[in-house]
């Protein structure tokens, strides 16, 4: 499978073979080791990954219950009357569907799927770049996007990738995907990264945004025993990134009138990373320890009064 599409979800492997995720994802690790297959993206892919990078069909179909709790909470993010830019990417995608709910919303996109996502939006502005169209993953780039950037100035970016790793921040496998993505970056005063916890601890050839320039990451809650992945988000968090985690995918939809959305308190030890440079005269004292709140499904009933929709996940106390 992995050789006639390039790349095939564990969800497609266990559901074709009739076993348990589990069971595909230990074997899917065992022809990693014997070089058969390189693991990616809650999926696997043909040796090389670090060169090559998988077309629209097939991440479309990767980690696509992630994607979307990622893009309901990133969406909340974002309010009447900004102007946001957004990258190529299936999760961006995602998100630029439920942006289109927002009145007043200017969006800069070099993404075709982005901008289709908000085309019958009738009080979203979208304003797309220049530049030459890449059909793998129907985004614009090179010079010509690059050039129509310059001088623009919008409150927030968001972006995807192909991975992202607390060291080098966010990266992708296509130098001009990420050349346009630096110029997006150049373009916002804060950046959002969107990477579902199968990107996380994954280096790609290409960096995009060193991780110092990320003002925040909306992933999904890594499965258990995913040491990787809780690795990777303290390290991130370390390093002064303000993680928001949409909970638990649910396998099966709730019964009707059974669902709604709240947020989920995990303790998370230590200070907060000293935003005052050193000589900058301010104080040295750490605020106390916040908290990550992750979105998740519960019964009817009333809403926790103003319950905030993304919070912190605090560096660990040295």
């Amino acid at each position: 499978m992995v050789r006639a599409n390039g790349a095939v979800s564990l969800r497609e492997l266990a559901r074709v073979v009739q076993t348990s995720e589990v069971t595909v994802r230990r074997d899917v690790r065992a022809l990693e080791a014997e070089g058969l297959l390189d693991r990616r993206h809650g999926g696997a892919v043909l040796p090389g990954g670090f060169s090559r990078e998988s077309g629209f069909p097939q991440k479309s179909h990767l980690a696509t219950a992630e994607k979307t709790a990622i893009a309901d909470l990133a969406a909340g993010l974002v309010g009447e009357g900004e102007a946001v830019v957004v990258g190529a990417g299936t999760t961006t995608q995602e998100l630029a569907r439920r942006l289109a709910r927002v009145p007043g919303l200017t969006v800069v996109t070099n993404s075709l799927l982005v901008a289709q996502a908000l085309a019958h939006a009738n009080r979203v502005e979208v304003v797309m770049t220049g530049g030459t169209l890449r059909g793998s993953n129907y985004a614009l780039v090179g010079s010509g996007a690059e050039q129509s950037l310059h001088g623009l100035r919008v409150s927030r970016a968001f972006l995807s990738g192909s991975g992202l790793t607390a060291e080098r921040g966010l990266s992708t496998s296509n130098m001009l995907s990420a050349s346009v993505d630096r110029a997006l970056v150049q373009a916002a005063a804060e950046v959002v990264v969107l990477a579902d916890h199968t990107k996380l601890g994954t280096d790609t050839m290409f960096q995009t945004v060193p991780t110092d320039l990320i003002t925040r990451l909306v992933t999904d809650e890594p499965p258990p025993h995913d040491d990787r992945a809780e690795t990777e988000l303290q390290a991130l968090a370390d390093r002064g990134v303000q993680i928001a985690v949409a909970g638990p995918v649910r396998s099966a939809p709730p019964p009707a009138g059974e669902e709604r959305r709240e947020m989920r308190d995990v303790q998370m030890p230590g200070p907060r990373r000293n935003p005052n440079p050193p000589g900058g005269g301010g104080s040295s004292t750490p605020p106390p320890p916040t908290q990550l709140r992750s979105a998740t499904s519960l019964p009817d009933g009333p809403a926790p009064a103003k319950s905030p929709r993304v919070a912190d996940l605090a560096p660990r106390r040295r």
